[in-house]
């Protein structure tokens, strides 16, 4: 077994324990609850892009939340599943 494929084994290990640590169990899509003060809402695919205001990258196409603070839904943004998971653990970019 070569270096390259151990390396890869090791980042497929960390990856999927990241998952498991950040992704909550599948929420139903289009049902808005409230956390920490937030609406929260997870959505389906879209083809248009956003900017999640967690890791700054856009994205598009992939299941996501959509999070605006209670009372404020112009503030809404779009945001990775586990990067609104990890919002507590990091400070917004």
């Amino acid at each position: 077994m070569g270096k390259g494929s151990r390396r890869g084994a090791r980042e497929a290990q960390a990856l999927a324990a990241l998952r498991s640590e950040d992704e909550p169990a599948r929420r139903p899509v289009g049902v808005d609850r409230v956390e920490d003060g937030y609406v929260v809402r997870h959505v389906g695919t879209s083809p248009t892009a956003y900017r999640c205001p967690g890791c700054d990258h856009e994205f598009a196409g992939v299941p996501h939340v959509v999070a605006w603070p209670e009372g404020d839904p112009d503030s809404r943004r779009h945001w990775h599943t586990p990067c609104w998971t990890a919002r507590t653990r990091r400070r917004r970019r």
